[in-house]
């Protein structure tokens, strides 16, 4: 998708579609004031009618406008001009988003970015608006056999104009730039989960990343399983053993600052098919299993992101990559591993396996001195459970990054909810005949998971994201979501602001 920023009379601006704002009570932001005005009040008396439902979101599409150049106008409910508030200006972008992905015109120009909103500059509206418009023509059709066919018309727009009222600067270039990138970013981490495990294997991961770093110029290495057993990855190869695929370690160094300052570390759980291992899951929406990688993804399109963003800092992405198979030589519930620590953990439940991957990976991480460490990771049904579908779960080891990360989600829509990691909960993963168990029992299943982890993050800053319950949408709609990509990214590009003042 092409972005451009102009300052123009949206009356007198040819397109296929200009997309308009309007509140419910029939309040008109200043350029669908201007259109009202070039057609002599048709969009007021169309609102004075009920043509237009008051919330948020809710859209009517005119055709040939008296008075405006563009072929059709698309306008966008905005909901109650006092509760104008963040979401209902993502809710409005992503109706338009919607409406304009199914449009036969192949340009348009939207002209919400320009509606006030408090508490919320230019800047940061036009990269939600860039983000969630690009986002919103996304479309997985890569594995369908007529995708490729001459049948109808192409649909949807490719170039898209952000109007403004303010003059175009080098500020808002940059924002729009930043919000395409990250929708860049979410559009890899969607393709990665939405392939299923047949295809998106653990090399499959690696040959993803190595593909970007070359495109990106950054480092990439790939640990196979010798590499692994030198370093005594007992926890994350005790996953691998049930599996034909062969695990892959995947390390990636983004390198945008001075050599020495301290790297931002972000470790992508890999599980590319959970079966549960020989504590084999239930057979219904197992097939969702393909979504266990998510957190890997996540990872992958975060750097693209930020490659493309050419954000100066440095960064470290760790992928541990494998299936969990049953299988003759799988890893049995009551075994014991010794994870790369020298800590020994008994497996009591084979379906537990995303934390044994993890938690070498976060020892591997010691080794890059880091000034945090962020994982994320398609944890547990408990979160799921205890959150629903809206934020990610967010636990950490320090208060302030914690709360960090927290802001930026709210800042760019992609929010996480913060639960307690407190040391009363360790009791739970005792075990008999290890240092710890894998599990901790029925209750409090995010938390017992956050703090088996938490055991191997003593040596720098940690949070985790359990992102079960946000990084894919089941039912009619199934597919990835490509969260936490957003908080992220804007968690990066926070991080990015800071080190240059």
């Amino acid at each position: 998708m092409e972005f451009t920023i102009k300052t123009a009379d949206p009356a007198k601006l040819k397109a296929a579609t200009l997309v308009l704002g309007a509140f419910a009570d029939g309040r008109l932001p200043a350029p669908s004031a201007i259109v009202d005005a070039a057609s002599e009040g048709r969009i007021t008396r169309l609102l004075k009618h009920g043509d237009l439902e008051g919330k948020a979101g809710a859209t009517l599409l005119l055709h040939e406008l008296p008075g405006i150049h563009a072929e059709r106008v698309l306008l966008v409910g905005l909901g109650k001009a006092e509760e104008f508030t963040d979401k209902a200006y993502r809710d409005a972008l992503a109706a338009a988003a919607k409406a304009l992905a199914g449009s036969p015109g192949r340009d348009a120009v939207v002209a919400l970015a320009d509606v006030e909103l408090d508490g919320r500059a230019l800047p940061w509206r036009l990269q939600q608006a860039a983000r969630i418009l690009a986002d919103g023509a996304y479309r997985f059709d890569a594995l369908k056999s007529d995708k490729d066919k001459k049948g109808g018309k192409a649909r949807g727009a490719k170039k898209l104009c952000l109007l403004v009222g303010d003059k175009v600067s080098a500020e808002l270039d940059r924002a729009v730039q930043q919000g395409h990138a990250v929708a860049a970013g979410m559009a890899l981490a969607k393709d990665l989960g939405n392939l299923p495990g047949n295809l998106c294997t653990p090399t499959h991961l690696a040959d993803t990343a190595a593909a970007l770093g070359k495109q990106y110029k950054f480092g990439v290495e790939v640990l196979e399983r010798a590499d692994m057993e030198k370093l005594g990855m007992g926890a994350l190869l005790s996953v691998a053993h049930g599996s034909h695929q062969p695990p892959k370690f995947i390390v990636m160094e983004y390198k945008g600052a001075r050599a020495k300052a301290k790297p931002i570390v972000l470790v992508g759980k890999g599980i590319t098919f959970d079966t549960g291992g020989i504590s084999l899951k239930p057979a219904a929406e197992m097939d969702e299993m393909k979504f266990d990688m998510c957190g890997a993804a996540s990872v992958l399109g975060t750097f693209k992101a930020v490659a493309q963003m050419g954000l100066p800092i440095n960064l470290v992405g760790l992928v541990p990559a494998t299936e969990n198979m049953p299988g003759g030589g799988a890893t049995k519930p009551g075994d014991v591993v010794t994870a790369m620590s020298g800590q020994t953990i008994e497996v009591l439940n084979t379906d537990a396996e995303g934390r044994l991957i993890l938690c070498d990976a976060l020892t591997y991480a010691e080794r890059f001195k880091p000034d945090c460490v962020i994982d994320i990771a398609t944890l547990t049904g408990a979160c799921v459970v205890a959150l629903g579908k809206i934020p990610s779960g967010l636990l950490a080891n320090d208060d302030e990054l914690a709360a960090e990360l927290l802001r930026r989600g709210t800042e760019s829509g992609d929010r996480a909810w913060q639960l307690p990691l407190w040391d009363e909960y360790q009791e739970l993963l005792k075990s008999n005949f290890a240092d710890m168990g894998n599990i901790g029992g029925r209750y409090a299943g995010t938390i017992t998971a956050a703090c088996f982890l938490s055991r191997f993050t003593k040596a720098y800053k940690w949070a985790h994201l359990d992102i079960a319950g946000t990084a894919w949408v089941s039912g009619e709609a199934k597919g990835a979501t490509g969260r936490p990509v957003p908080l992220l990214a804007e968690f990066l590009i926070g991080r990015s602001r800071a080190k240059a003042v």
